[in-house]
């Protein structure tokens, strides 16, 4: 039973060792396989393996009194279902696509505040919101605009800078 308890900490600890080192197995055995087990020899798929492996044998072993070959068969089959679910999920996380980074084109018609007046012809601060998050950009308009004016972004000429126009309400 020890057996099988160091393996599911071992286990355990390789997941945790995945964090820094992913990719070390993939990376030594690249060249000799060319990609036949690509992804199937990451670290967290090996620590899924290894982990349920041995507390799979470990409750075998304690629940039903079978012996060492029983739990490491019931511990291998649970080990490979493991290692199976975790390589799906890291394949399907890889694909989500909906992470795209913010572009400063996507400013333009959105809303914000003039936090540093801006003089006509010249350059204020605007306080906007991309992805969520408040940021300052240098702005320009047409006319001068006081601090606190609501502003609408009618162009973002670069990636610091915006052109607005007040929003009439």
């Amino acid at each position: 039973m020890g057996l099988f308890l160091g393996l599911g900490i071992a286990g355990i600890v390789l997941l945790a060792a995945s964090l820094v080192f992913d990719g070390l197995l993939e990376g030594v055995f690249d060249g000799a396989l060319d990609g036949l087990f690509d992804g199937w020899l990451s670290l967290p798929v090996a620590a899924g393996f290894v982990s349920m492996l041995g507390f799979t044998g470990v409750i075998v072993l304690g629940a039903t009194g079978l012996g060492a070959g029983a739990a490491t068969a019931v511990g291998a089959l649970a080990g490979a279902g493991a290692g199976w679910a975790t390589y799906r999920l890291s394949q399907a996380l890889l694909r989500d696509g909906s992470g795209a980074a913010p572009r400063h084109g996507d400013l333009v018609g959105s809303t914000g505040t003039v936090v540093t007046a801006i003089p006509s012809g010249g350059y204020g601060e605007v306080m906007l919101r991309l992805a969520g998050q408040p940021v300052k950009y240098a702005a320009t308009a047409d006319g001068p605009l006081g601090r606190g004016a609501e502003v609408w972004v009618t162009a973002a000429p670069s990636s610091t800078s915006v052109s607005v126009r007040s929003v009439e309400r």
